[in-house]
Parts: C-alpha cells; structure tokens; sequence
C-alpha cells in the first residue's frame, strides 16, 4: 500500500501525478493484498447543492440514486434557500451526466408531504423496492446522539414511516449506516441486511477544526459494531442480530442481545461519527471509508475485507485528502455502486466536508490491483 495518492491528469506525457498529502498516523490494520493504492481524477471534480452536506446514497430497483441530505435546500437549493434538516434526493443518469430531483425537503420537491424531521441520516438502502433510512434525531436543548431511529418508505422516499423503536445514548449507538450491495442490494452476500453501528465513546475530544461544532469529534478508541436483520423483517427489532465474535472456523456467532456485541472494526487513531461501507462485487471486497484522528480534516482512512465482519486491511490512510485540490475540511465519503466500471477498479465517490465542501461533490478515481502496479 502506497501512503500517497494519486491525481489522474489528462496528460499524455504522465498520466499519473503523485502528490504527497501530510503523514498520517499509523494505519490500524496492514495494508491490502487486494487494493494496492487508491487514486484520485481531480478533472472529474462536480460540486451541486450548496449548503446541503452528507448525502449517503443507495442505488434502487428504478434504477436510480437515491440519496439523503441535511442543513439546506438539495439540489436547486441553497444553504437558506429551501432549507430543510433532512432531506431525500433522487439522482438520475450516469456518472458524467447525472441530474438530481429533490424529493422530500428541500427546494421546490415533489411531495406535499413537508420534511419537519429533525436529523441527521448517514444510512440509506433499498431492498424490494423498500427505502431504509437510519435517522439519528436531534431535539432543541438536548444531549447530542440520544436516539437512532429507522424510518421506511414504499413509494420512492415520498413519504416516510418510523419505527416505534429505537438505539439511545445509553446504547452506546451512533448514526449507523447500511452495508449496500448492488442494485436493489442485488448480488447479496445472504438473505440478511447488515449495519455498520459506530459505537458512541463521547461528545468532547480534542479535535480543533475550523468553526468547531463542540459535540461533533472522532469517537476515540474507534470501534465499529456490525449487525444484521432478515431482509423480510427490516423494522422488526427483536429479528436484529449483533456480532460478538468469532468461531474456531472463524465463522461469525451472533446474538439477540446489544450488550454483548463485539467490534468488527477497531482504530485506536478513532473513527468518524459517519463512515460508510458498500461491496464492490467484481473486487468481491467490502470497502468502509472513515475518518481518523480528527473529524472535518480530510483524514481518510479506506479500508477493505473479503466479508463483513473482517479482517480489515487498509488500501488508503492519510491526513489532509484533497490537498491542493479543495480545502482539508472534508468529513464523510462514500462509493457509489451504480456508477462503478464492469471490472470494479474505475469508481465514483460522493463525498462532503464543511463550509467550501458543504454541499454534493463527486470525483473519480482508480482502485489499483496488485497486476496494475
């Protein structure tokens, strides 16, 4: 594994530029036998929806994206302009060419159904045609991260439905995200959908960014939980299983119980209180993109393992993302399953940050195999 990253330059003479970004800490798991470097088309760079942040995003069985947003107007909107806590995209088209649609929130949508949540989502999935959304919800004069709740939509994130259940504080859950698969989660591992639960430490830290929200800070020691549920039983809590750990096979054992769950993931440099994870089918990898050592400074940490629940290598771990290209105050990235090559190696990543990277950006970029090199 390569500790740089590298620009695709349209240039005939050196196609390939590396640039180094700052140092990172010591990367928690080996690098990647699989990934051997992760590089970066900055030609590609779209930035859309100023104001609005975060978009995780799914792809559905109408063959389009969808994804969601907080703090502003979506696609057409702006930082005030439509302004909406939480809102639902839908983006049609290909990677070079792709429109976004406000559905639910945000500037001029298609619901009358207004969104008046107030919350933030870093998890979307859809399955038969069913959209989930993990909210976690924020209320005035609250604790931050007191409840994670699921919510459903049947008719393409028009209207949404909560559950009557829910992760707390006292959970030690934070903002979970979805493990995405292909279209409609088709190419499936199993009949199970999995979740990534980010296991909340606390609210107080030392990271020092930029116009620095007091409770938002890289949850230090990182751990990561992983769960799974039947896929006909989505909104069913007591249907929710939890990893905590392994059998002499190496098979994973779960249980019913959230207190005796067992980390799949561990970075003692911390983890984001947003990641995300996919599986690029034709790698046949499992990919989870996260922060470390401190949040909304372009400190990415790429990941990838043969299954769920590990074991980790690391394709990528770097401070500073972006630099020289956007400013260092990027926080959240995802993949997007849609928009990857026949082969797997050419993606797509969405990613958003604070203040000039507040809203939709996408970049290009290049999964490199140990043959490539």
């Amino acid at each position: 594994m390569r500790l740089r990253v590298s620009l695709f330059l349209t240039l005939l003479i050196s196609p390939f530029v590396r640039t180094s970004y700052a140092q990172p800490s010591k990367a928690p798991y080996p690098p990647s036998g699989a990934i051997t470097d992760v590089s970066f088309d900055w030609s590609t760079h779209t930035s859309k929806a100023p104001g609005s942040d975060n978009w995780p995003t799914t792809w559905s069985d109408d063959g389009h994206l969808y994804a969601a947003w907080g703090d502003g107007g979506g696609f057409g909107g702006t930082n005030k302009r439509g302004r909406s806590s939480l809102g639902i995209a839908r983006i049609e088209g290909d990677a070079e060419t792709y429109r976004g649609f406000n559905v639910w929130g945000g500037h001029e949508p298609e619901t009358q159904q207004k969104s008046k949540v107030i919350g933030k989502s870093y998890g979307l999935i859809c399955v038969e045609g069913v959209l989930y959304m993990w909210v976690g919800l924020f209320r005035p004069n609250s604790t931050p991260f007191d409840e994670v709740r699921l919510a459903h939509s049947l008719d393409k994130g028009h209207t949404w439905k909560f559950c009557d259940w829910s992760f707390t504080r006292a959970d030690r859950v934070m903002i979970p995200t979805f493990l995405n698969f292909g279209r409609d989660n088709a190419g499936a591992r199993d009949q199970y959908v999995y979740s990534y639960l980010i296991r909340y430490q606390s609210e107080e830290g030392p990271d020092n960014y930029e116009d620095k929200v007091p409770w938002l800070q890289c949850q230090r020691p990182g751990l990561i939980d992983l769960a799974r549920v039947p896929k006909t039983g989505v909104l069913d809590r007591s249907k929710w299983e939890f990893f905590c750990g392994s059998n002499t096979d190496g098979s994973p054992k779960w249980t019913s119980q959230l207190q005796e769950r067992k980390p799949v993931f561990e970075d003692s440099n911390g983890v984001g209180w947003c990641i995300s994870v996919s599986h690029n089918g034709r790698l046949r990898r499992y990919i989870l993109a996260s922060e470390h050592t401190e949040t909304h400074r372009g400190n990415l940490g790429i990941h990838d393992a043969p299954e769920p629940w590990g074991p980790w290598s690391t394709c990528y771990y770097a401070k500073g993302w972006g630099d020289n290209q956007i400013p260092k105050n990027t926080f959240y990235w995802s993949f997007v399953n849609k928009w990857l090559s026949t082969d797997g190696t050419d993606f797509v990543m969405v990613f958003t940050g604070r203040k000039e990277n507040d809203s939709w950006n996408t970049v290009h970029g290049k999964f490199h195999r140990p043959e490539s090199r």
